[in-house]
């Protein structure tokens, strides 16, 4: 890990050495354990594309969100569990890579992999070594410290990066940490340092910066203020993805769901503040997207297409 004695890859700063067996806040050591990859449709339009993004996702994660739908990968953070997930080599990591390409994938699509940065871009190095070409998405929670993000920028074609709020007592409820809402705009200044333009391209492939926003139930407020703050600092070099699908995982708390005239205002806002680039989701007719990570393609049906490479991997693992 870059012969760091603490890993410093995501703002924790966990006083621990991952290098070493011992486990960081996300969970993990320094050994890559991937959950699940395969083609998925359900990402953004020009992210999809064709086939399918290429996704891989990692286990483990820093931030400790409330109610992840990705509860079973990311660990929650709770004392003794251990995240679905597979140990893979920097070698099988790199293979995945390449069949993904071999399988018609429109991008490498990396999910949630700021504690294995230093092994991805080894992967990433070998696998173009060998004729991978496909653009590299760095699909984050924003949670990530610019130690990290240094490693890893070179490599990126198109951030999909969340802005979940910029108000503490919203991140400390929603995302297991005040400290995120304090994180995300350096985060954002980091990646905003070299002017990158946001387009779709030619083949239809959106490159550059996408800022997804979710919706937390009764917090419009904070919404409108991360709104505002992207039409002010961020509407230039970036498109924005708005999302209202909230839903608890295990079903077992209970949200009001987001009204229309919420929806509707919200829709004005964007309008007034003249954000014109990006995706918004429709209410209302939304996927449960709570993935089953235990299942060999845990997304809905006609979303998916697992990565046969892996499910040999996963089974050859026990």
């Amino acid at each position: 890990m870059n012969a760091y004695s603490q890993c410093r890859l995501c703002p924790n700063y966990c006083a621990v050495d991952r290098r070493r067996g011992c486990i960081g806040r996300c969970g993990e050591t320094d050994t890559v354990r991937v959950a699940w990859s395969g083609l998925h449709r359900g990402e953004e339009p020009p992210v999809t594309g064709e086939h399918g993004s290429g996704m891989i996702f990692f286990s483990g994660c820093p931030l400790h969100c409330a109610y992840c739908q990705n509860h079973q990968i990311s660990g929650e953070g709770e004392a003794g569990t251990k995240a679905v997930g597979i140990e893979v080599s920097v070698a099988e990591l790199s293979m995945i890579m390449l069949e993904l390409q071999e399988l018609g994938a429109t991008n490498l699509n990396l999910v949630t992999g700021t504690h294995f940065i230093p092994s991805i871009v080894a992967a990433l190095e070998l696998a173009k070594s060998q004729g991978f070409s496909l653009d590299v998405v760095w699909n984050s929670s924003g949670f990530e410290s610019s130690e990290g993000l240094s490693l890893i920028d070179p490599y990126i074609d198109l951030y999909l990066i969340d802005v979940k709020t910029l108000r503490e007592d919203v991140s400390a409820e929603f995302c297991g940490l005040a400290l995120y809402a304090r994180i995300i705009r350096s985060v954002m200044k980091y990646i905003l340092r070299n002017q990158r333009t946001t387009y779709v391209d030619d083949e239809g492939h959106l490159k550059g910066i996408l800022v997804r926003h979710l919706v937390f139930p009764g917090t419009i407020d904070a919404s409108m203020e991360v709104l505002r703050y992207f039409a002010r600092e961020l509407k230039s070099l970036c498109y924005l993805s708005l999302m209202v699908q909230f839903e608890p995982p295990k079903g077992d708390v209970r949200f009001p769901a987001i009204r229309e005239e919420e929806y509707d205002k919200l829709l004005l806002v964007l309008e007034e503040l003249e954000i014109e680039n990006g995706f918004v989701q429709e209410l209302g007719k939304n996927v449960s997207w709570i993935p089953d990570f235990t299942q060999e393609n845990p997304f809905p049906e006609g979303y998916a297409t697992p990565l046969p490479y892996f499910i040999s991997l996963a089974k050859r693992s026990g």
